[in-house]
C-alpha cells in the first residue's frame, strides 16, 4: 500500500486508535506491562484511577496480555519461566475461573444457595470483566456515545428458561418494555433502508443497491424493513444476470415446495443432510450469482458460509427458499418476541449482575441507570468484600487438595503481572473456555479431557467506528449495507435506543457509532476446520491491517456519498474474539446430531470431585441464556448435598 494511498485513507491520522492506560500503551503481553506505573501496589492494576477499560480503543477483545500465559501453557513452555508460586494465603467458598455472564451468573446463584456471606472469588484473563460482553465507549464534543462488542442482545431461537427468565428478572430487566425504548420509526422516516454493497472484486461491478429481502444476519434485522421501490431497484440495478435476479425474487416472494414428494419429517431429514448452498443449487436450481450474494449471510450467526451450514439450519434460521416447504420454524418467531438491546449489547447484563454482586462498584439501582453508570474498577477487589473479581488473572493450574474423592479444598493458581499466586477454595467452578481446561485442570479423567478439548469456538471480529456523521448514510438511504464480498459482510447502524440518560444519535450531522462484523473462515472446509484457521487469521492480523481494511471498505461503499475516511472517522476500536461463539453441533460435519446418544458436552460437563464446569460451552449453544442455565446446573452440582 503506497504512503499516498495511506494519506488518502487517513492512516497517518492523529485518532484514538491505541490503547493506553494512564498515558502507557497497551500493546505487549502482560508480564511486559509497567504496572508499577498504574497504581502503588504493582500486583493490582485495577486500583489505579485512570484503569477503564471501556473507553479503550484498539485493539480489544481478546487484547494482547489476555492470552499470552494461556498460550505458552497450551505450548508446555509456561512453567519454564514460571517460578515457583507465591502463596496469597487466601481462602474462599468458592472460586470461579472466568467473570463473563456465566462465571457472573455462577456467583449470583451460588450466593443465593449459601448465604450473602459467602466469600467468593472471580478469576478473569482480560482487562474487563463480561467475557464477550464487551462494551466499547467513545467520547466527543463532551458526550459518550457506547457500542457493543459482543454479545449483541436478550434473545434466543428457544425460549428462555425459567431459570434465565428469573436472572433477568432479578436483575430489573423488563423485556416487554424495549419498545419504548426503540425508536422503531427513526430510519424508515428518514429514508434509511437496508442495502447491498457489490464490490468489483466478486461481482464485476461495484454499485449500493436496495435489499429487498433482509435476511437475519445484520444486527438490525430487527428494522430491517425494504424501501418502498426495493424490487424494482434490486431488479433493475444489481449487478448480476438477469436469470440471477429473477432467482432471488422467486427464493423470496414464491412460496414453492421444493420436495413436494416428502412429508415435513422427510423434508426435514433431508435439509438436515445437505447444506444451503447444496438447497439452492440443487433443489432451487439458482444461477451461481445467487450463490456468490447469499454465501456470506450465515457469516455472522454460524460463522462459516452457506457451504457450510445445513439446509434445515437456514430454514430454522428464515433463510429464503422455504416459505412453500412446509418447515417454518416456531423458534424464529420466538426469539424475535422475547428481545431486548442495550446500547452495549449484554454488556449491560454483566454490569447489572456486578452490581448485584459489588454494590460499590457500579452506582445507581435500574436497569436503565446502568447503561450511563461508570463503574469503578477500584471496588472490584475489596479485601472486605464477600465477593471478588480479579482481573487480569490468568488461571493456569486448578487441583484438588488431595485425593478428589475425599478433598476438602482446590488450589488454583494463576499468573498476574508476571508473577504465579495460589489461592484456596471449598469449591470451584470452571466457566471458561471448554478448550483451555485440559490444560489447567490436568486430574481430570482422560475421556473428559478429550470431550473438554475437542470443543471449538467461533472466531468472530466486531469493529465499532467512530464516525464523524452519518451524512454519507443519509444521502445514499442506507441504514444497514451487506457487503457479500467485503472484508467485514455487515456495517450496521446500531438499533437507535435511548434509555435512561443515554440519547442515541438522531440527526444526520451527530457523531455515531457503526458495527462492522466478520466472521474468517475458509469456504470449502469443515466447519471445524475453517473455525481452526479463522483463529490463526485472527492472531496473526495486526491492527494496522484491519484499519486498512475498515478505511478501504468504508471508503468505498460510503465515497459515493461524500463519505472521507481520512476527515470523518474520528475513532476505532476492533473486538478481535478468535474463541468467540460456543460452537453449536451441525448434522453436516457432527454424526451424533443424527444417531443420538450422550454428546460431547455432556461429557465435558460432568462434575469432578469439587469441581464443576459452566459456560455456553457446557451447553454447546451460544446465546446468554444457555451461559445462565449451565451456571446454574453448575452451582447446583456443588450445592444439593
Amino acid at each position: 500500500m503506497s504512503d499516498h494511498n495511506d494519506r488518502e485513507l487517513g492512516m497517518k491520522r492523529n485518532i484514538t486508535r491505541r490503547d493506553f492506560l494512564n498515558g502507557v500503551a497497551v500493546t505487549a503481553g502482560a508480564t511486559l506491562m509497567p504496572w508499577h506505573l498504574l497504581a502503588a501496589d504493582d500486583s493490582d492494576p485495577q486500583k489505579s484511577p485512570a484503569y477503564y477499560p471501556p473507553a479503550l480503543t484498539g485493539l480489544r477483545g481478546s487484547h494482547p496480555g489476555s492470552f499470552d500465559a494461556a498460550h505458552s501453557l497450551r505450548d508446555g513452555t509456561f512453567w519454564d519461566a514460571a517460578g515457583t508460586p507465591q502463596d496469597t494465603g487466601e481462602t474462599y467458598d468458592l472460586i470461579i475461573v472466568g467473570g463473563g455472564i456465566s462465571g457472573l451468573s455462577a456467583a449470583h446463584f451460588y450466593r443465593k444457595a449459601a448465604g450473602a456471606n459467602a466469600r467468593i472469588l472471580i478469576l478473569d484473563n482480560h482487562d474487563d470483566f463480561g467475557g464477550h460482553a464487551k462494551r466499547n465507549e467513545f467520547r466527543v464534543s463532551n458526550r459518550t456515545l457506547i457500542g457493543y462488542g459482543g454479545t449483541y442482545s436478550i434473545e434466543s431461537p428457544e425460549p428462555y428458561s425459567a431459570v434465565a427468565k428469573s436472572v433477568i428478572e432479578e436483575l430489573g430487566i423488563d423485556v416487554t418494555s424495549f419498545p419504548k425504548y426503540l425508536d422503531r420509526n427513526l430510519y424508515g422516516s428518514m429514508g434509511r433502508v437496508p442495502k447491498i454493497f457489490f464490490d468489483k472484486e466478486t461481482f464485476g461491478s461495484e454499485k449500493l443497491v436496495d435489499d429487498p429481502c433482509p435476511f437475519p444476519g445484520g444486527e438490525t434485522y430487527d428494522l430491517a424493513v425494504a424501501g418502498p421501490n426495493a424490487w424494482a431497484n434490486f431488479m433493475a440495478e444489481a449487478p448480476i444476470a438477469e436469470l440471477a435476479r429473477k432467482d432471488v425474487s422467486r427464493l423470496c416472494r414464491e412460496k414453492k415446495d421444493y420436495l413436494p414428494q416428502l412429508n415435513a419429517e422427510q423434508k426435514k431429514a433431508r435439509l438436515a443432510r445437505i447444506s444451503y448452498a447444496q438447497f439452492l443449487t440443487e433443489l432451487a436450481g439458482v444461477h451461481g450469482d445467487v450463490i456468490r450474494l447469499y454465501q456470506t449471510i450465515s457469516q455472522t450467526l454460524f460463522g462459516v458460509g452457506i457451504e457450510a451450514i445445513a439446509a434445515l439450519d437456514a430454514a430454522e434460521t428464515g433463510y429464503p427458499g422455504f416459505s412453500g416447504m412446509g418447515t417454518e420454524p416456531a423458534a424464529l418467531s420466538n426469539e424475535r418476541s422475547y428481545f431486548f438491546h442495550f446500547p452495549d449489547g449484554n454488556a449491560s447484563i454483566a454490569r447489572l449482575l456486578v452490581r448485584n454482586l459489588i454494590p460499590e462498584a457500579i452506582p445507581g439501582n435500574s436497569a436503565t441507570d446502568v447503561v450511563t453508570a461508570k463503574a469503578n474498577y477500584a471496588k472490584l477487589d475489596e479485601r472486605t468484600s464477600p465477593v471478588r473479581i480479579r482481573l487480569n488473572s490468568t488461571a493456569v493450574r486448578v487441583k484438588h487438595a488431595g485425593d478428589p474423592a475425599r478433598a476438602t479444598d482446590v488450589e488454583i493458581a494463576y499468573a498476574r503481572g508476571g508473577k504465579v499466586y495460589t489461592a484456596k477454595s471449598k469449591n470451584c467452578i470452571l466457566a471458561c473456555w471448554h478448550v483451555v481446561i485440559p490444560y489447567i485442570c490436568e486430574e481430570l479423567p482422560q475421556k473428559q479431557r478429550d470431550a473438554l478439548a475437542s470443543a471449538q469456538k467461533v472466531p468472530l471480529l466486531y469493529s465499532n467506528v467512530l464516525l464523524r456523521n452519518s451524512a454519507a448514510f443519509q444521502k445514499l438511504g442506507a441504514n444497514s449495507i451487506y457487503a457479500p464480498g467485503g472484508y467485514h459482510t455487515h456495517v450496521d447502524m446500531d438499533l437507535p435506543v435511548s434509555i435512561g440518560e443515554y440519547r442515541c444519535p438522531r440527526a444526520q450531522d451527530e457523531p455515531l457509532v457503526v458495527h462492522m462484523s466478520k466472521a474468517p473462515c475458509r469456504a470449502g472446509l469443515p466447519a471445524r476446520d475453517q473455525h481452526s484457521l479463522g483463529r490463526i487469521e485472527l492472531y496473526s492480523t495486526t491492527f494496522e491491517t484491519i484499519e486498512r481494511k475498515i478505511r478501504e471498505q468504508l471508503a468505498r461503499t460510503l465515497g459515493p456519498g461524500g463519505f472521507d475516511p481520512a476527515r470523518d472517522i474520528m475513532a476505532i476500536t476492533v473486538n478481535r474474539w478468535p474463541h468467540g461463539y460456543a460452537y453449536e453441533y451441525s448434522s453436516l460435519w457432527d454424526k451424533f446430531v443424527l444417531e443420538g446418544g450422550e454428546t460431547p458436552c455432556e461429557i465435558a460437563r460432568k462434575p469432578y470431585g469439587r469441581i464443576t464446569i459452566a459456560n455456553s460451552d457446557a451447553g454447546a449453544y451460544a446465546y446468554t441464556d444457555e451461559a445462565i442455565n449451565q451456571a446454574w446446573r453448575a452451582v447446583g452440582e456443588l450445592t444439593k448435598s
